[in-house]
């Protein structure tokens, strides 16, 4: 048995840090890397991808809203043409950065709220299916189980990894709790660990209202922003390993 283990990271800006992506690299087999629009800028982005490549981590990219003052975390009413250029030009940014660093990018993960309306909303998602086709088919879409999506991806014949969280709570209809209600954010490391080797080896997860849904996963999310984040992603690999789970990153 198989997993991933991803953290979104590269979010510093400037003289703003945000995030141990030192710390967090020496865990995890996959990095999201911002891109610039909803944090990041070109040093921080430089930085972060030659410490994924020292760490032979993969990297991918990790784009949203151009929102720098709210962290890509409020939706935008963008057309679909705007909203599909302006992955665009993320996607460019990075890949110049991992092309002079000699890796490949592999995988595609929006930010905020463009992952969660892309999850629901069909023009939202098709605006990020089409700019990852028309910039390089062969990435990985990393998205819900059963999100739209996840749907517009694969008719576009792209590559789709599916994506759980060890850090977030879930609603009943397997959508994430939203960050400002009670309980959305489990940064305790020992229940995070819990729940990431149940979500892989048993493909359960126990909701917020305390059902348990399925959860089928190719890749499991630390947020790097996540209050003990470090802690919660040593703790939850080791609890992983001793349950047989194999840390491996993306392939497609």
């Amino acid at each position: 048995m198989r997993v991933d283990l991803n953290c979104d990271m590269g979010e510093s800006f400037g003289r703003y840090t945000l995030g141990d992506d030192a710390s967090m690299l020496e865990v995890v087999t996959s990095a999201n890397v911002a891109c610039g629009l909803h944090a990041g800028d070109p040093a921080v982005i430089r930085r972060t991808v030659d410490l994924a490549v020292a760490h032979r981590v993969g990297v991918g990219a990790h784009p949203g809203y151009p929102d720098l003052q709210g962290f890509g975390r409020r939706a935008m009413a963008l057309a679909p043409d705007e909203l599909e250029a302006s992955i665009i030009y993320q996607l460019g940014a990075l890949a110049g950065f991992t092309a002079v660093s000699g890796v490949d990018l592999l995988h595609v993960k929006p930010h905020g709220a463009l992952y969660n309306i892309a999850a629901r909303d069909d023009v939202t998602a098709m605006a990020v299916a089409r700019a990852v086709a028309a910039f390089n088919p062969a990435l990985i879409v990393v998205t819900l189980p059963g999100s739209v999506l996840a749907t517009a991806a694969t008719s576009l014949g792209l590559y789709v990894a599916h994506e759980g969280f060890a850090d977030r709570a879930y609603q009943d209809n397997g959508a994430l709790v939203p960050r400002g209600r009670p309980g959305a954010i489990i940064d305790d490391p020992e229940v995070a660990a819990a729940r990431a080797v149940r979500m892989v080896t048993e493909g359960l997860v126990t909701t917020i209202t305390g059902k348990v849904i399925p959860r089928r996963i190719d890749t499991l999310c630390v947020h790097g922003d996540t209050p003990h984040a470090p802690q919660i992603a040593r703790d939850l690999r080791r609890a992983l390993e001793s349950a047989g789970v194999e840390l491996q990153g993306l392939r497609r």
